[in-house]
C-alpha cells in the first residue's frame, strides 16, 4: 500500500469517525460553550461541512484545470455569515459524508502524475494534490480532538 492509498483509506473513514465522536452529545448540547471562547459543537461540524466543500472544489480544479489559483476561506467568516445556528447538525453530517462519496472514485482514479499537480493557494502558495487530500483527509481528525475537549467540559 503506498502513502497515497494509505491517505485515501483515512479520508474515507473520516465521516465514521466524526459521527462516533458525536454519539455521546444529546442535541441539546449542541450550541453549548463549555470552553469560553470556544465554538459550539454545531459549529465545529458545520465548519467540518464548508471545510469538505472547499477541498473537493479545490482537489478538482487541481485535476482539471492547469495551475489554479484557490482562495483562503476564513473560518471566523464563514461562520458568522454562513447562519450556523441555524444549520442542522445531521445535514452537515450528510454533507461531510456525500462530498467523500463523492470525491472517492474520482481521488482513487488519480494516478502518481496526478497526486503531483498543483495549483496556488492565495497565502500558502503552491500546493499538490496530495497536499490537499492529506490536509482534508486530516482535518477530521484534529476538529474530533476539539469535540471531545467539548464533550469533556460539558461532564464536569
Amino acid at each position: 500500500m503506498n502513502d497515497a492509498t494509505a491517505v485515501i483509506d483515512s479520508y474515507e473513514c473520516g465521516p465514521a469517525v466524526l459521527r462516533a465522536s458525536l454519539e455521546p452529545v444529546d442535541h441539546s448540547q449542541y450550541d453549548v460553550r463549555p470552553i469560553p471562547g470556544r465554538w459550539s459543537i454545531r459549529e465545529v461540524v458545520c465548519h467540518l461541512a464548508d471545510a469538505e466543500i472547499i477541498y473537493a472544489d479545490r482537489m478538482k480544479r487541481v485535476l482539471a484545470e492547469t495551475n489554479p489559483t484557490f482562495f483562503d476561506a476564513d473560518p471566523d467568516q464563514f461562520r458568522q455569515a454562513l447562519s450556523d445556528k441555524n444549520r442542522s447538525v445531521d445535514a452537515e453530517l450528510s454533507v461531510v459524508e456525500s462530498v467523500r462519496r463523492h470525491m472517492l472514485p474520482i481521488l482513487r482514479a488519480v494516478d502518481e502524475d496526478g497526486l503531483h499537480r498543483a495549483g496556488v493557494h492565495s497565502l500558502d502558495g503552491p500546493m499538490t494534490l496530495h497536499t490537499l487530500l492529506q490536509r482534508i483527509t486530516n482535518h477530521i481528525p484534529h476538529h474530533v480532538r476539539f469535540i471531545e475537549e467539548k464533550i469533556a467540559a460539558l461532564t464536569r
